[in-house]
């Protein structure tokens, strides 16, 4: 049977994408009105929002998010190095941006550990660099509460100038500028991803990569966090090898441990932990979630100010955190330059973890969204706030799962969280002084909860797929142990090694026949399957490529019991010698050979088939070394008067062995090369003679 293929019409590329670029450029008002409602959904859903049956539930996430936001933006500033005001415009400026632009109703984008991290790492090498003191424990600044107030020990006379910043400017100046020219580089970059549709890129972050980099980063933060719980002054190290250094730095100076840090550090942890889980358990009796941070924050800041824990017990805090906006100041282009490299996995992972759960909750609930108005939101969801001292943000799976739970419809909640945050900047900010560090450390550090728990899912992982807990073990050790952007670039290498490697060695098998059916299947994986005479059935479960070539033929020579070059070769010595014998009139034996050759390797094996049929169902694709090794396999085995057949071929692997020249010029043989299933070619190998 040989099926008649359809005649596809050629298709005219150049026509294609000049009329795309025609209709691109064209500008009428109906299509304006369409780009600006694609480019701000809030256009398309807004003038439908269902007022009475959306407000409660948006109010009220909304209000939950903004008490969880402030408490963990303060948080975070450690994990940046920055301070904590600029932590509030990022989680206020985020909220309002992508309340314009983003098509996912549900995810809480804002301020995020792991974005935090990566921000931090480069923040504290671009310090190092200038000269500036890593260590942050110095007293705090007390009385304005004014931005430039860096304390002395801080105000480098470092000549700055060659950064693009002028003298003056101290390490919380000379910070924030790192932070806002890496955060508006790494929006460039998302918006160009968007522009030339570049989405495909998250692709090759798998489950197992992603889950690797967060929890090697989490392990990271965790060590970064250390010292404020026990109130220890250690130096902030920077590059490789960081979180191993921290460690043989904190062992060091343990003795110096603050003993009120430690004790409030573990009042804290267990009134959290104790609140989190019990949270957990009882989630579908509470209508919204304990908000524990802001309970413990308030609580904690009480109790250090009139405590005077500061003064009394040298614990160190928060400081001064002003009121109001700083007037927003362009992004320094030489600092671009410096930071541009360090952008590039930074945009990449905020984008991945968006988008992935844009369309998780998506899905969830039953809508769709667009990957790439994905993309624009959270590139100028970076590049907006980076005029207002803010830095990078990504959406949290933490918050969104907490929005969803207290009966978030829309992103309405989001600019109820933004007045929140708000709220804080304009008024209440202050209030928070005199609050000790180790309470913000240890809200990081339960926060992380979720990534430690990874480490108990590993034996799960490792019994459902071996090479993916592999590639989770070394992204998360590299991510923890060398640096983060390593840890992810190791992650994607790695991964794509193990996809080569399992092509390179793919499975392989004889197949028998089903009895009583026209089936077939592996031989040394399933009982009672008939063998059929003469004929051999081979399998090979991946692409055939200039990779796997040599496993290939490995494989059917060792599986067949038969190597056609050996055969071959050993057939002319036989015949060699034999016409020998014969000249010499020697018939010493039955077979024309010696009495001590009789036994030899010379004499031809006896071939128990016939036809050899290649499975082809599971090849997808065949490149030029592929098709030369079935041509090559074809003519070894007719030498041995062997026919090799093809069975289940897809459309493209035909089209390459006919580009290849497989069944001829004139393609006459196919019919008799080809089957369109493993029955077909056993019954057409039958009937050979």
């Amino acid at each position: 049977l040989l099926m008649e293929r359809k005649t596809h019409v050629k298709i005219n590329r150049k026509e294609i994408m000049l009329a795309k670029l025609r209709k691109s450029c064209s500008c009428t008002p109906q299509k304006l009105k369409n780009f600006l409602m694609d480019f701000f959904p809030v256009l398309r859903w807004l003038p439908k929002y269902r007022c009475k049956d959306y407000i409660w539930g948006d109010v009220m996430s909304g209000l939950v998010i903004g008490i969880i936001l402030v408490p963990q933006a303060i948080a975070y500033s450690l994990l940046a190095g920055l301070k904590p005001i600029y932590s509030l415009y990022t989680s206020f400026f985020a909220n309002i941006i992508y309340f314009l632009m983003g098509t996912s109703r549900h995810v809480s984008v804002g301020i995020f550990s792991l974005i935090s991290l990566m921000v931090g790492q480069v923040v504290d090498r671009e310090l190092l660099l200038a000269g500036f003191d890593l260590n942050d424990d110095a007293p705090p600044a007390s009385g304005d509460g004014s931005l430039q107030n860096d304390n002395l020990s801080n105000t480098t006379a470092f000549n700055l100038t060659i950064a693009g910043i002028n003298a003056e400017c101290g390490k919380e100046c000379y910070a924030i500028g790192i932070a806002t020219a890496l955060t508006f580089v790494a929006g460039v970059y998302q918006v160009l991803m968007g522009i030339f549709r570049l989405g495909f890129v998250s692709m090759y972050l798998s489950e197992s990569v992603l889950d690797g980099f967060a929890t090697g980063a989490s392990l990271t933060i965790l060590t970064a966090q250390v010292k404020y719980l026990i109130g220890i002054k250690i130096p902030r190290n920077q590059g490789h090898g960081m979180l191993v250094i921290t460690w043989i730095n904190i062992f060091r100076n343990i003795s110096q441990a603050n003993l009120c840090d430690i004790i409030t550090s573990a009042i804290c942890i267990v009134v959290l932990v104790t609140a989190k889980e019990l949270g957990d358990r009882y989630k579908h009796k509470l209508k919204f979630p304990l908000p524990t941070e802001l309970v413990v924050i308030v609580v904690a800041t009480l109790v250090s100010h009139y405590g005077k824990l500061n003064e009394v017990y040298a614990s160190s805090v928060s400081g001064a955190i002003p009121t109001g906006f700083i007037p927003p100041k362009v992004p320094e282009f030489n600092l671009m330059l410096r930071v541009a490299l360090d952008a590039l996995p930074l945009a990449i992972v905020s984008f991945v973890f968006t988008v992935s759960l844009s369309e998780m909750f998506a899905k969830k609930y039953a809508y769709t969204i667009r990957a790439n108005q994905e993309m624009f939101a959270v590139g100028f969801c970076n590049i907006i706030p980076s005029f207002f001292h803010s830095f990078a943000t990504s959406a949290a799976l933490a918050k969104t799962l907490v929005k969803t739970s207290t009966g978030c419809q829309t992103q309405i909640s989001g600019v109820i969280s933004a007045m929140v945050v708000l709220l804080v900047l304009l008024f209440l900010a202050p209030l928070f002084y005199s609050l000790q560090k180790c309470v913000l450390a240890c809200i990081i550090i339960v926060s992380l909860r979720g990534a430690l728990r990874k480490f108990r899912d590993v034996p799960a992982r490792y019994r459902v797929n071996k090479v993916d807990t592999l590639v989770w073990v070394v992204t998360m050790s590299a991510s923890a142990f060398v640096s983060t952007e390593i840890g992810l670039l190791v992650g994607i290498v790695f991964s794509m090694l193990c996809i080569i490697v399992q092509t390179q060695r793919p499975r392989t098998a004889l197949l028998g026949q089903i009895q009583d059916t026209s089936f077939y299947e592996d031989d040394s994986e399933y009982e009672n399957l008939s063998t059929v005479p003469k004929v051999k059935i081979f399998r090979f479960e991946a692409p055939l490529y200039y990779a796997n070539r040599n496993y290939f033929l490995k494989s059917l020579y060792r599986l067949t019991n038969l190597d056609p070059n050996l055969e071959a070769a050993r057939r002319k010595k036989y015949e060699k010698k034999e016409k020998q014998h014969l000249k010499k009139g020697n018939h010493g034996t039955a077979n024309g050979l010696g009495i001590g050759e009789s036994t030899s390797q010379l004499v031809p094996k006896q071939i128990d088939f016939q036809a050899l049929v290649v499975d082809c169902s599971s090849i997808s694709f065949l490149d030029t070394t592929g098709v030369n090794t079935l041509k090559e396999i074809l003519k070894d085995y007719k030498n041995l008067n062997i026919s090799v057949l093809l069975a289940c071929c897809s459309p493209s692997v035909i089209d390459s062995l006919k580009r290849g020249g497989y069944f001829g010029k004139d393609f006459g043989c196919m019919q008799e090369m080809l089957f369109y299933s493993i029955h077909n070619a056993v019954l057409f190998a039958k009937d050979q003679k």
